[in-house]
């Protein structure tokens, strides 16, 4: 993993809904930590460094350290809740992670090669995204920042499934661990619509002109 994530953060005493407003209003964000046996701890950070953090794709994946008054703890970001409206984070769950025990995380997709499958440059299709996350089943040291997924060799009409993806070392998909039933498409290539449209509308024309020179025979 290329980038590295300290949030820190302080024991929060009060609590409550009156209490996270009056924290939020001093541009603090209540937080809670929990997980690893320990008991959940109450805790805030400061809203403009973690506006800054998360806006980096990567910190959605990757093992936080939560530097809570000098004392460091490795977590996950398990939940965020934003303003429905406003650029502001109104809270956070975060989840301590132990070495030894597996994590299931959401990781992004990164798609590759679109530009020259086949299905793109000489079939003149689309690609189209069905899935650009996938929650996975690994252990902290195994948890990739993101995942690759190559569609240079996709042809016209064909698409890409969960079991086509070639996983880093160590890591699972959970929904392949469900069963094949739970084996979706991820991406595809289709023709484009107008393209359709167009062979649609010349096909037909097509047949009126023979259609036409029939009945010109019949008279």
């Amino acid at each position: 993993m290329s980038s590295e994530f300290v949030v820190s953060a302080e024991r929060r005493k009060d609590q409550g809904k009156g209490a996270s407003r009056r924290l939020r209003r001093t541009g603090k964000v209540p937080a809670i930590l929990y997980g690893a046996g320990k008991e959940p701890l109450p805790i805030t950070v400061d809203h403009n460094e973690l506006l800054k953090q998360v806006e980096n794709e990567a910190f959605y994946s990757h093992i936080l350290t939560i530097d809570l008054e000098g004392s460091k703890e490795q977590a996950i970001l398990k939940d965020m809740q934003r303003h429905p409206a406003k650029p502001f984070i109104l809270h956070m769950d975060f989840m301590r992670v132990s070495a030894g025990e597996r994590i299931r995380v959401n990781v992004p997709l990164h798609f590759t090669g679109e530009e020259v499958a086949p299905g793109v440059k000489i079939g003149g299709g689309i690609v189209t995204h069905a899935v650009t996350e996938v929650e996975i089943n690994c252990l902290p040291k195994d948890l990739p920042e993101y995942i690759d997924v190559d569609l240079s060799g996709l042809e016209l009409g064909q698409s890409l499934h969960l079991s086509d993806i070639k996983l880093p070392k160590g890591v699972e998909l959970v929904q392949l661990l469900q069963g094949e039933e739970h084996d979706t498409a991820i991406a595809a290539i289709q023709t484009v619509r107008g393209a359709v449209d167009t062979e649609t509308q010349e096909a037909a024309g097509e047949e009126g002109e023979a259609g036409g020179e029939g009945g010109a025979d019949k008279e």
